[in-house]
């Protein structure tokens, strides 16, 4: 059976959920191989295992962590020279579209990002994009060379499924550019408590309609309830009352969680764009003629403050 390279997104060998999810994905397409760049493989390796790596190709150097991008392409194409995969899998971030479009370069290949779901098929990986604005569903092929998709975070189910999870050293040689740029400084982000946006299964934004930065603590309410992340639109983001970094939407982030609650929010087209591939879509709006109950699976027309508080002493009483 074919092998097929998943690019490990991980924090000190703490991998990150967007990993497990392409190797379900991968495990469609043959065999996963994982590749793992920096410290703590060992820890690493066992979750990839268990999780259907029968490899894991690992190899650690300064250079990973002090300059960017560039020696992860070298690394990556090393491993795709050792391989010959199938297909290169890579998490749909800033910074895997950036590794994924400079490794489709090297190795004369065709790109596919922001796949939000891949399967097999007769010539190779078809993978689901969600394009111009999510207005339309494409499905695609790599006609050339070894296809390199990036996959959106909640593509598809974290399944665990025991595999060898092998752990072998890669040689990896790199160029004159890998040490072209280096990192000088790092700032932590402060911790909020609740999941990354772009990773969470359930989000809950809010927009003009909450009228002030103080009201979004009716939002984080209903979000902290049901372990959510927190969204914004960008009119609640241009008025100062929430963070840039939470932003959905064409300028902001995309995300694709399993729920999606959007409250005072009118659904430009902007909006939607960063959203639309969520499963399920629920507002919560005082104007019925509001063009994001054009898109969602759920709609309530009424105050956000008498709606919101509600359903957040609701999933409490649940819970309870």
């Amino acid at each position: 059976m074919a092998e097929v390279l998943v690019y490990v997104d991980h924090v000190d060998g703490a991998v990150r959920k967007p990993t497990l999810e392409l190797l379900t994905i991968a495990r469609r397409l043959g065999e996963p191989v994982a590749v793992h760049l920096g410290p703590g493989a060992e820890a690493a390796a066992a979750v990839l295992g268990e999780h259907g790596a029968t490899r894991v190709l690992t190899a650690d150097a300064p250079e990973f962590a002090d300059y960017l991008v560039v020696p992860k392409v070298d690394a990556l194409q090393a491993a795709a020279e050792a391989v010959g995969p199938a297909a290169i899998l890579v998490p749909s971030s800033a910074e895997g579209k950036e590794i994924a479009a400079r490794l489709a370069l090297r190795l004369g290949s065709g790109l596919i990002t922001d796949a939000v779901d891949v399967e097999a098929g007769a010539d190779g990986p078809v993978a689901t994009q969600s394009v111009f604005a999510a207005a339309f569903t494409t499905k695609s092929v790599v006609s050339k060379g070894t296809p390199v998709i990036t996959v959106k975070p909640n593509a598809a189910p974290v399944e665990p499924a025991a595999a060898a999870g092998t752990v072998e050293p890669l040689t990896v040689a790199f160029g004159e550019l890998a040490t072209g740029t280096k990192v000088v400084s790092r700032t932590p982000r402060k911790s909020s408590g609740r999941p990354e946006l772009t990773e969470a299964a359930i989000v809950v934004s809010g927009g003009r309609g909450v009228n002030g930065a103080e009201n979004f603590a009716v939002i984080e309410a209903l979000a902290d309830s049901l372990g959510a992340a927190v969204g914004a639109s960008r009119a609640a983001v241009d008025a100062g009352w929430y963070p840039h970094s939470n932003q959905v939407g064409q300028t902001g982030k995309s995300v694709s969680p399993q729920l999606y609650i959007a409250n005072g929010i009118s659904g430009a087209i902007q909006h939607r764009a960063g959203m639309q591939t969520s499963k399920t879509i629920v507002a919560v709006n005082k104007d019925a003629e509001a063009p994001i109950f054009d898109l969602v699976d759920y709609g309530v027309v009424g105050d956000l403050f008498n709606v919101v508080p509600q359903l957040t002493e609701e999933v409490k009483a649940r819970k309870g």
